[in-house]
């Protein structure tokens, strides 16, 4: 059995808290504002006192709380105990709080899917000294949890990576159903994004790493046509699209072109 203390008791926190509860581990909490304490885990008036000999400790707060949160905690953890940071910070936040960390055994962990779906068995991946630790309790739960070589913040680093595609990608097919329904269009527009999603991976990703840069001066006009057409004629958003138009002027490498037919 381990001491677990879980710092945010939000919809992430209190999910991995429970699960904790429910393979046997005592389980400390502490949220300043959450309603709701999971059944099962022992509420802490103050994050400090949550963290007094605990073995583990899960911060799954917002990333603009992490040193702070950092700065409360680490100073009562006992030696050789496991400090296990989960919020989005950037890699240059997770090594400066590594570098911090002193007696404790930090771990930058970047949750790699969604937690409301998939609960404690969401994928993860973890860097830093506290990694095993952090595999070891998180693993028995369901989680992949793959460990990233490097220092605090590399696995971070690869969750912003992996980020610029998959939001990126839900921004764009958001904007593209919206543009669709606005059109009357939307089964067709879903049938597009489906068939382009399916099949072989990577030679999908060669086709447009090649096609979008030969094509690039064609398409850079093509795609200021359709943000006009969002904007002036379905009358829905078309930040993905201009932005789009604006990326392969660049590439084209007509920058005075795309400032005067952006503007």
């Amino acid at each position: 059995m381990t001491a677990c203390t879980v710092i945010g008791l939000g919809e992430a926190g209190a999910t991995y808290a429970a699960a904790l509860v429910a393979a046997g581990h005592t389980v400390t909490g502490f949220d300043p504002v959450a309603p709701a304490t999971p059944a099962g885990v022992i509420r802490a008036n103050t994050a400090a006192e949550a963290c007094v000999g605990a073995d583990i400790v899960l911060v799954l707060t917002g990333a603009a709380a992490a040193r702070s949160v950092a700065t409360e905690c680490l100073p009562v953890l006992p030696s050789g105990s496991t400090y296990a940071d989960f919020t989005s910070s950037s890699p240059s936040v997770m090594s400066e709080l590594g570098a911090s960390a002193g007696h404790a055994l930090f771990a930058d962990v970047a949750i790699l899917g969604p937690i409301p779906t998939q609960g404690a068995k969401t994928p993860l991946m973890v860097s830093g000294p506290g990694s095993q630790a952090v595999a070891g309790l998180l693993a028995p739960l369901g989680a992949d949890v793959e460990i990233a070589d490097g220092e605090p913040g590399a696995a971070m680093a690869h969750k912003l990576l992996r980020s610029v595609f998959m939001k990126g990608l839900a921004s764009v097919v958001v904007e593209a159903v919206t543009a669709g329904q606005a059109a009357g269009l939307e089964d067709w527009i879903r049938g597009q994004i489906a068939r382009q999603l399916a099949g072989d991976g990577q030679a999908v990703i060669d086709r447009l790493l090649t096609g979008t840069a030969k094509h690039a001066s064609r398409r850079s006009k093509e795609m200021q046509d359709t943000a006009a057409y969002l904007t002036a004629d379905l009358k829905v958003p078309a930040e993905m699209t201009t932005a789009s138009a604006s990326a392969l002027v660049r590439m084209a490498g007509h920058p005075v072109e795309a400032a005067a037919a952006l503007r």
